[in-house]
């Protein structure tokens, strides 16, 4: 008995289909890899230089004199937690107390169109003479880049201030550059 058990079982297993489980689609709306060096349209090519720089506490500290400015290359920021932020005129969006922010310099030598590039979420005011400019535009980065958020303003020359506020995270590559 145990012995027709065993091959009546033996005969319905090699019977039985075997069924795989589906293969994984691809998302709808995924498209190509990126390649391991993206190419960048010439403005933006110095995204692929690293540089690293500070950002200022609070307004008032010597942000005229010797403060490094943030350029147009990428630029790994450190960032403070909100409440240990003073910044120069009130961010047009509420800084969130678990957030993180700092404020840095940008000298623009020229009349032109600013281009603020940051690879993370954050809400940025640009600040000239105690006034927040108005953005132009706002999108981001070409496909493949690491840049999130291109931010971009009317300006003249001059010495102004970056606000960065609800950062997630204390570091944040950023770069600014005239077009």
């Amino acid at each position: 008995m145990k012995l027709r058990v065993a091959a009546l079982m033996l005969a319905v297993s090699v019977a039985l289909p075997t069924f795989a489980a589906p293969a994984k689609k691809a998302p709808a709306n995924a498209g190509p890899a990126c390649p391991a060096k993206p190419v960048l349209p010439p403005d933006l090519a110095d995204w692929s230089r690293n540089v690293s720089g500070k950002t200022i506490y609070g307004y008032g500290e010597p942000r005229d004199i010797g403060w490094p400015a943030l350029g147009a290359a990428r630029t790994e920021l450190s960032l403070h937690r909100t409440e240990s932020l003073r910044y120069w005129v009130a961010p047009e969006r509420e800084p969130e107390v678990s957030k993180f922010g700092g404020m840095v310099p940008i000298d623009v030598k020229k009349a032109g169109r600013l281009v603020v590039a940051l690879d993370g979420g954050a809400w940025i005011d640009l600040v000239h003479e105690g006034a927040i400019v108005k953005s132009v535009t706002h999108g981001h980065g070409p496909a493949c880049s690491g840049i999130r958020k291109m931010v971009e303003f009317d300006v003249t020359p001059g010495r102004y201030l970056l606000q960065i506020a609800n950062a997630p995270s204390d570091k944040i590559r950023a770069m600014a550059l005239l077009r």
